[in-house]
């Protein structure tokens, strides 16, 4: 069966710029692209990647300055981490520091080190030294060392209160299998590439659920390669007793939502047509773009959201 990696997670800030001015400037992510929640037109979207902001290496954000905090919990995915070259996490303690960005002592989990950090909001993102990611090319006009810059995701952790119908829907509808597993971490990968592969699931009957709010996560979305591999998708998942939105055009992919049995909002999301459908290579994220159905209020548009800028770079 088809399986599928991780195609873009999508997370909730409280502040566009200072979104930024972290991912951008401290973690040295490209802006692939700046447009605007299609569903609440007077918030950005932004899209960081890598450089052109392929499907396996895309978090996205909203910019919500009126919400509430959210509280990290069951129900939700908690952690998204990026696979960094072997040998660089003291390089980025030190780039850490600097930035004064705190971060947790580095630890060991399945055999790989890894450095926990948290952003402005609180949003924790992990940095994972793999054998592979040297191999995938850094952002040659990124603010951060090839020898230590992300490369593309390496997992990401849900939180569930139980984890046996989760791991139903990764195993039956998106070709994951079980893997290793310690204490209540009960890890998933795809068996294929290794890039964007892993889901580990953290069995914690005993935390409060989560809600939604700024430094949590929307929703994880995996890949589907084409239009019909997404439909077939949506079949199979409509036939397990699962509710599945239609099909939606987000511009650069196609997209269907529903919550996994845990609670958590799971998209699928095509590979095409991709960032590069209006804008070329260079330019990536240097202009606000809208969809064609909103283009006509793109004045009113631009009259709400907030004037900002990339680090070092203003933006047209």
């Amino acid at each position: 069966m088809p399986t599928h990696p991780i195609h873009h997670i999508t997370a909730i800030c409280s502040n566009a710029q200072a979104c930024l001015d972290f991912y951008v400037g401290v973690l040295g992510l490209r802006l692939v692209k700046r447009t605007i929640n299609f569903d609440d037109p007077g918030t950005y979207h932004f899209y960081f990647g890598d450089e052109t902001g392929s499907p396996g290496t895309i978090l996205t954000f909203f910019p919500w300055d009126s919400m509430s905090s959210g509280r990290p919990g069951t129900g939700q995915t908690i952690a998204t981490a990026y696979a960094v070259p072997a040998g660089s996490l003291e390089m980025w303690q030190q780039r850490l520091s600097s930035a004064g960005v705190s971060a947790d002592p580095i630890a060991t989990r399945f055999g790989e080190r890894v450095l926990a950090l948290r952003d402005g909001d609180g949003l924790v993102i992990e940095l994972i030294e793999t054998g592979w990611a040297a191999g995938l090319p850094a952002w040659a006009n990124g603010d951060v060392p090839a020898d230590m810059a992300v490369r593309a995701f390496h997992s990401s952790t849900i939180s569930v209160d139980g984890y046996e119908r989760t791991a139903r829907v990764l195993r039956e509808q998106f070709g994951y299998a079980e893997g290793a597993s310690a204490n209540d971490r009960f890890r998933f990968q795809t068996g294929q590439s290794p890039i964007a592969g892993v889901i580990d699931l953290l069995c914690q009957p005993d935390r409060r659920r989560g809600a939604m709010g700024t430094g949590t996560i929307h929703h994880i979305a995996f890949r589907a390669a084409d239009d019909g591999e997404h439909l077939a998708l949506r079949g199979a998942l409509v036939q397990s007793g699962l509710n599945v939105t239609p099909v939606l055009d987000r511009t650069y992919f196609k997209s269907i939502y529903f919550r996994e049995p845990g609670g958590v909002i799971f998209e699928v999301a095509t590979d095409g047509p991709g960032m590069l459908i209006d804008e070329s290579r260079e330019t990536l994220g240097e202009s606000l773009r809208l969809p064609s159905w909103l283009e006509g209020n793109r004045q009113q548009i631009e009259s709400i959201l907030p004037t900002i800028h990339l680090p070092g770079k203003k933006l047209q």
